[in-house]
């Protein structure tokens, strides 16, 4: 009885290397000294079994959880329901990893110490409201958009190698001129052995599958902008950023924007927070190219945006200008500039 009641005052911390099918998870005491590891199935039955077996060890302080935003997300949001705080381990050291090899087991002991010391931890995003709805659609549409542009680059390829007599009528046709009169094409089917007979056919049927991926690209932005709306509705009011923008950056955020401490962090997370390249007597910054790089995409679109239509910008890169600043730069600047803007709306 005096060892259970120990056990249950005990404060542990757990590591968890996931996978599609398992989880290995192990604990650790408040020195390090590894307390056990254990595998569990990737299911609701294994997230309920690896809650107990924590309980059954001590007070759970933080379980480290490698991949919240793939194999992980089903025990992260388990937890997180249960009140069990947890966190989002960076993927190991990878001198630790070749000095000491590599199992699921070390990589879930390495998950733990991480938790246990907050070393390559941040909170992890939850994923049970209108933001992880919002992934969802921007998840389709993406799709969407890629399969209607490679479409649309079928038919340049066919027109380009047909008949002159098709090639002449098609090829100076704008995209959405070109889209309607292929959809329109009526090919005589009985003639379909003859080459231009068959690329007819052809073009109709991308031209068609280009329409209905474009109505399908259409609800899916409308029911994207609603959920910007109920989200965070003064994104779009700010000039230069639109839904595609704004759902981005929601998304990049997630659902508790409290997680990115300062704007800092937020610009640190977007790939906009400069990076210090000094040395001797050379004093300059260089480009950061980590981060979230759909984000940094929608920060650069927003300046594209604001420099052409926004006069504070325009007055900026002037003044800038006269500085000896060069158009990297200044992209540089006004990207951290916007990225603080965002940050304070997202957290207000």
């Amino acid at each position: 009885m005096q060892m259970m009641a120990q056990c249950a005052q005990r404060a542990i911390w757990c590591g968890v290397d996931t996978h599609r099918d398992a989880h290995v998870a192990a604990i650790v005491d408040r020195v390090g000294c590894v307390l056990g590891t254990r595998s569990f199935p990737a299911s609701a039955c294994g997230y309920f079994e690896l809650r107990m077996w924590l309980l059954e060890h001590g007070q759970v302080v933080v379980v480290g959880i490698e991949g919240t935003g793939a194999y992980g997300a089903g025990l992260q949001r388990h937890l997180h329901d249960r009140g069990i705080a947890t966190r989002e381990i960076d993927r190991p050291d990878r001198k630790q990893r070749r000095s000491q090899g590599k199992t699921d087991s070390l990589d879930a002991i390495a998950a733990a110490k991480a938790a246990l010391v907050g070393a390559r931890v941040v909170e992890p995003k939850l994923r049970d409201g209108r933001v992880e709805a919002m992934r969802n659609l921007r998840i389709a549409r993406g799709g969407a958009v890629r399969h209607r542009s490679l479409v649309q680059t079928q038919m340049r390829a066919l027109i380009v190698t047909a008949p002159e007599e098709l090639r002449d009528r098609l090829r100076e046709l704008t995209p959405k001129k070109l889209v309607q009169r292929c959809a329109a094409m009526r090919p005589p089917m009985q003639r379909i052995g003859e080459p231009i007979v068959a690329a007819q056919v052809a073009l109709r049927a991308l031209a068609r599958r280009h329409a209905a991926l474009s109505i399908e690209i259409a609800e899916l932005d409308a029911l994207i902008e609603q959920l910007v709306r109920d989200v965070k509705p003064e994104l779009l009011d700010q000039l230069g950023i639109g839904t595609e923008t704004a759902s981005q950056l929601l998304v990049s955020v997630g659902e508790n924007p409290e997680r990115i401490h300062n704007e800092g962090a937020f610009a640190m997370l977007c790939g906009v927070a400069p990076k210090p390249a000094s040395s001797g007597r050379t004093h300059r910054h260089r480009l950061n190219r980590g981060g979230d790089r759909q984000a940094n995409r929608a920060i650069h679109t927003i300046v594209l945006a604001r420099k052409n239509h926004c006069e504070r910008t325009k007055r900026y890169i002037a003044r800038r200008t006269q500085e000896g600043l060069s158009n990297l730069e200044f992209s540089l600047c006004r990207q951290r500039f916007v990225a603080g803007d965002i940050y304070r709306l997202l957290v207000s």
